[in-house]
């Protein structure tokens, strides 16, 4: 084999086949600590419960954490985050303020209703005190195209939590959503149990995008010599 590279073509290919290079690997390095990631959240929504004060001692490490809460249901402050359910239909998630026996408070999400039953009348409220079992979550900050909520009906767009607390004058114990798990509520709504893992995972298909264009790349390159005859056997 003989190989004799020209000065040009390989100045502009060794740093641009590097970086693609680099680029795949970073991605294979993405795939891990993203499978890790969702090892770890499926871990903790299988683990014993925590206490509240268990939960913020672990900070960001509680995330999707099952969480054990006694306390009552402030049923007069709920608000209601708009979306879709599994099948596309649209429906209201139950964000309802949880008082500690210490009076702490929290955000539970209850789960969702159908859009007929926003009507607290309609439906059989939480009394009396309580044992709440749900999932410990950060929930995202609304995005730059989340409507603006209808204060006047307590309808929300997004889980806002800083927005709700404000609006509803709930003294939040902490800055997390707690996701009911799927105990049957009276009157079967809300449907709770509604936590889903499901962390976008495209990392494999990038890092084969970037080492195809690295191997192609590197194709043309050689083609390049043989064809000026600086590459034989």
């Amino acid at each position: 084999m003989r190989f004799r590279p020209l000065l040009g073509p390989t100045l502009w290919f060794v740093p641009v086949f590097a970086i693609l290079l680099g680029l795949g690997v970073w991605q294979i390095e993405r795939l891990h600590w993203k499978l890790g990631l969702i090892a770890e959240m499926n871990a903790n929504m299988v683990a014993p419960p925590l206490s509240l004060d268990q939960a913020r001692a672990l900070g960001d490490a509680a995330q999707y954490h099952m969480v054990m809460l006694r306390g009552r249901f402030d049923n007069t402050r709920e608000a209601y985050v708009f979306t879709t359910d599994g099948e596309g239909a649209p429906v209201y998630h139950v964000l309802t303020p949880f008082i500690l026996g210490d009076g702490r408070a929290l955000l539970i999400d209850r789960g969702y209703i159908p859009t007929t039953l926003r009507d607290p009348r309609t439906r059989v409220q939480p009394a009396g005190k309580r044992l709440v079992f749900g999932i410990w979550r950060t929930p995202d900050r609304p995005g730059a195209f989340t409507p603006a909520p209808d204060l006047a009906h307590h309808v929300w767009y997004a889980r806002d939590l800083a927005g709700i607390a404000k609006a509803d004058g709930i003294a939040l114990a902490t800055p997390v959503i707690i996701e009911a798990d799927a105990t049957p509520n009276p009157g079967d709504w809300p449907k709770g149990g509604q936590t889903i893992v499901d962390l976008p995972n495209d990392h494999l298909q990038y890092a084969i995008i970037w080492f195809g264009l690295a191997a192609a790349l590197l194709g043309i390159y050689l083609a390049y010599h043989v064809s000026r005859g600086r590459l034989a056997a």
